[in-house]
């Protein structure tokens, strides 16, 4: 609401209207997933992580502008003390910070206190929560955490959230203590991530038993004003959000970072009132909304429109003339398919069952689907660790990328997947018919892949047969065990490989590890990794972890997407995170250039 204006000099009041309020700024723009819902202990899909890193707060945060990333404090105080073991980390939570305002508070401010990460954090251990970030949280030895889990399910009992344990305590009203039951080194990026890891209120979570998917409260810049399921999230601006103004720190010669930290420095954030994300799984519809300036973001350019808006690699002509502009980063992302280790067709160790998980990877042609489907706009993947995490290097090859139909075929040919009934297609070794059921979506942007895969596999001599459902339906039963293969991405939400290797780690079965795959060596290496500092031991295990996974394939990384974002020439401050860092509280829109809507 305006102020009312002063009385010009002299007295007299003035006989100008009063300035028009300001038109509400708001940034539009599409998902192409729907979400699942943003009770952060119970997501782990990229798309509801993206809400809730902006509802949610960490203890601390990525800097905006540093690359390829620095961490600060964000509702800490300040970074942490921390043991000379890794195993002890002591935090002190800024004063002064409250929750957004809710009924369930009464009408009363809400502060955030060090007890209030305390119960989120055990909020994961709960069985009763189902949290997918289960096995991640519990691989960094928590100290008395697992004993409260274990507790809850021998006894059938509720989870004693009011008993104190050792691994995390409020020492007093602002001070958090962490204790480990072994070194880890990279305990903090665990502890920068609002998305899963941001604090929570207990009367809140109480207050709305199984409804908390659907009424997040946090204490960050922003909070959710409407939700039609798998069809728009509209949030807008925290009003009792404290004052955080525009800081960020550039490394030395990024041009367009210090030109952003020149232009917003001290800005008081969120800059914009709202946000709304509508769901639009097809990408013409998403590409012709933009055209047609109903977006002011293209997040995830499609990549069928890659020659269109990107002819050579650069921005078009026509849409450089509308002031559109590009952000193009190598995404610190694989895709990759995965085999469910339990099922009887494609999972199992033994020498038949790798040789055709193997041949099905070696069939499968990824310098077509990166010239055809992917309009040149990816890298192929050599292993399970992506860009910019640490051990990532881009000039390491292994037979994960190698395409050599000729190999694949002698390897079935070697164990007995041949033709056994003459139908023109491969059978198991005891001559049932050898079937493939692949995961995929009912949408344009599924099909020319598993068009693909089919014409690969047609060409190996192994059926194949598509099964559909929507993302989030496939995601819940891939979590059951109940997917042979499926195709998806994963992106890294922290610089660590760590977080990939998860998805092959024999405890995280049924969490982040989707295909089951249970291989005590590669466990082995895994845990070594959690507790050594960087450098070249720890790199060494990488490398055996690498060659492992290659060996087994347990899941086909197939790319490393280049991933490409239009903005509309009033939208502001934007720059691509790499990782699941906020960004819509540093984002502008120009009202000046907006066009009518």
């Amino acid at each position: 609401m305006a102020a009312p204006s002063s009385p010009p000099a002299g007295g007299a009041p003035s006989n100008q209207p009063a300035p028009s309020a300001q038109p509400e700024k708001v940034l539009r723009y599409a998902f192409l997933v729907a979400e699942t819902g943003f009770d952060p202990a119970q997501i782990s899909d990229l798309y509801s992580r993206i809400v809730t890193a902006h509802v949610f707060e960490s203890l601390y945060n990525y800097d905006y502008l540093a690359r390829p990333f620095k961490l600060k404090p964000n509702t800490a105080a300040a970074m942490p003390e921390v043991s000379d073991d890794f195993r002890t980390w002591t935090i002190r939570i800024r004063p002064g910070i409250y929750f957004a305002d809710d009924p369930v508070f009464k009408g009363r401010k809400r502060e955030l206190t060090a007890e209030d990460y305390v119960y989120s954090l055990k909020r994961f251990y709960d069985p009763a929560t189902k949290a997918p970030l289960y096995s991640t949280f519990k691989q960094e030895g928590l100290l008395g955490l697992e004993e409260l889990r274990v507790q809850a399910l021998k006894t059938k009992r509720p989870f004693d959230y009011d008993k104190p344990v050792e691994g995390v305590r409020a020492l007093d009203r602002y001070t958090l203590q962490f204790r480990l039951a072994e070194p880890r080194p990279r305990f903090l990026y665990n502890l920068a991530g609002g998305d899963t890891y941001g604090a929570v209120a207990r009367e809140v979570i109480e207050a709305y038993a199984g409804k908390t998917m659907e009424h997040p409260v946090g204490t960050g810049p922003f909070m959710l004003d409407r939700w039609r399921r798998s069809s728009l999230i509209r949030l807008v601006r925290n009003p009792g959000y404290r004052d955080v103004f525009y800081d960020a720190q550039p490394n030395p010669g990024d041009t367009e970072g210090e030109a952003l930290l020149a232009r917003f420095k001290g800005r008081k954030l969120p800059m914009i009132d709202a946000v709304e994300i509508s769901i639009i799984e097809e990408g013409q519809p998403r590409w012709l909304s933009f055209l047609n300036r109903e977006f002011d973001l293209l997040y995830l350019l499609p990549e069928e429109y890659a020659e269109v808006a990107l002819p050579h690699g650069k921005i078009a002509p026509n849409l450089q003339k509308q002031g559109i502009q590009l952000y193009s980063v190598l995404a610190s992302d694989r895709t990759m398919y995965y085999f469910n280790m339990e099922d009887p067709t494609v999972g199992g160790y033994t020498p038949d069952k790798v040789a055709l998980r193997r041949a099905i990877g070696l069939a499968t042609d990824i310098a077509t689907e990166i010239a055809r489907t992917r309009r040149h706009q990816a890298v192929p993947a050599q292993s399970v660790v992506s860009p910019m995490t640490w051990g990532y290097d881009p000039d390491y090859k292994s037979e994960n990328s190698d395409f050599d139909l000729a190999r694949a075929k002698a390897l079935l040919d070697t164990y007995g997947y041949v033709d056994k009934d003459g139908d023109g297609w491969r059978d198991l070794p005891d001559g049932r018919p050898l079937v493939l059921e692949i995961a995929s979506s009912p949408d344009s942007r599924s099909k020319p892949y598993d068009e693909l895969w089919k014409r690969d596999m047609d060409k190996l001599g192994v059926q194949i047969r598509i099964r559909t459902a929507q993302w989030p339906e496939n995601l819940k039963s891939a979590r059951a065990g109940q997917l042979m293969i499926w195709q998806l991405g994963f992106n890294s939400s922290t610089p660590d490989a760590q977080l990939g290797l998860e998805l092959l780690y024999g405890p995280a079965s049924g969490g982040q590890n989707l295909g089951r795959f249970k291989l005590e060596r590669y466990d082995e290496i895994y845990r070594r990794m959690m507790v050594l500092p960087d450098g070249p031991e720890r790199a060494a295990l990488l490398r055996d972890a690498q060659k492992l996974l290659t060996a087994y394939m347990p899941q086909k990384f197939r790319v490393h997407r280049i991933v490409n974002d239009l903005a509309q020439p009033w939208l502001i401050g934007f720059r691509r995170p790499y990782f699941n860092q906020i960004f819509w509280p540093y984002v502008d829109i120009d009202t000046a250039k907006l066009p009518p809507r």
